[in-house]
């Protein structure tokens, strides 16, 4: 892919989709244990969406770097622009700053998977009155497995969130995902994933996604998921992006 290509497709992906959380294994929710290769990059431009009867909301666009600093640690950044549609109000803004490492700490062998953590730490850098920030730091600790057998490769994990502010509650996450290599091109998988209230008087959400990867080239790749909630009041889910492997 030529410099301009990946030019028109970076300033083309925020508009696919007008329709969370950023933290997540691109496209799902569920994460996985492998950081970037040493002194390689990953680069993102993406959107994330969520969206019912009765409210909207999405990073138009956020951008994430991955970084691998040391052999088997990684260093993580999210900055995201967030669009916001509720009560007939529509707020646009830089939201909240996600930083974070990736560390793992056992590799993947024949018969045991490999393990790694991934904390990360929210930013209170958006704007809480308009809904574009928590107005607090948020902390969010994990840990990931993942294995693989020839081109079918499963993870999984789970972990804490830190929730501070007056009418929230700290809650857990876990998820697991699988996907399996169709060609050197296509990649498809599909996650489940289950958490508990972030809110006083809310109720725990689980539910599902679908999606996969389009290797454009070595270094060029498209990522995709569409999902939805098992609740009565549905909650459907969306994620499209571009990523720059270096």
């Amino acid at each position: 892919m030529t410099f301009r290509l990946r030019l028109c497709v970076l300033l083309l992906i925020p508009f696919v989709v007008f329709t969370g959380r950023v933290c997540a294994g691109p496209p799902f929710k569920t994460d996985d244990p492998q950081p970037v290769d040493y002194r390689h990059w990953e680069f993102y431009i993406a959107s994330m969406q969520q969206f019912d009867s009765y409210a909207s909301n999405a990073t138009l666009p956020h951008f994430e770097i991955n970084y691998g600093v040391v052999p088997g640690v990684q260093l993580h950044v999210v900055a995201p622009f967030w669009y916001v549609h509720a009560d007939n109000l529509t707020r646009y803004g830089y939201s909240d700053t996600e930083i974070g490492v990736k560390y793992r700490f056992v590799e993947e062998t024949e018969t045991t998977p490999q393990l790694g953590v991934f904390p990360l730490v929210e930013l209170p850098s958006g704007n809480e009155e308009k809904q574009l920030g928590a107005g607090t730091v948020q902390v969010y600790i994990p840990m990931w497995l993942q294995k693989s057998w020839g081109k079918l490769t499963t993870y999984g994990g789970g972990g804490y969130w830190y929730h501070p502010g007056a009418g929230n509650r700290n809650w857990f996450f876990a998820g697991g995902e699988a996907q399996y290599d169709f060609s050197t091109v296509v990649t498809l998988g599909a996650e489940l994933y289950y958490q508990t209230p972030d809110a006083e008087g809310g109720g725990s959400t689980a539910g599902f996604n679908i999606g996969g990867y389009i290797n454009l080239s070595e270094h060029d790749h498209l990522l995709f998921s569409l999902g939805r909630t098992a609740a009565a009041a549905a909650v459907v889910t969306g994620y499209i992006g571009y990523q720059l492997t270096i």
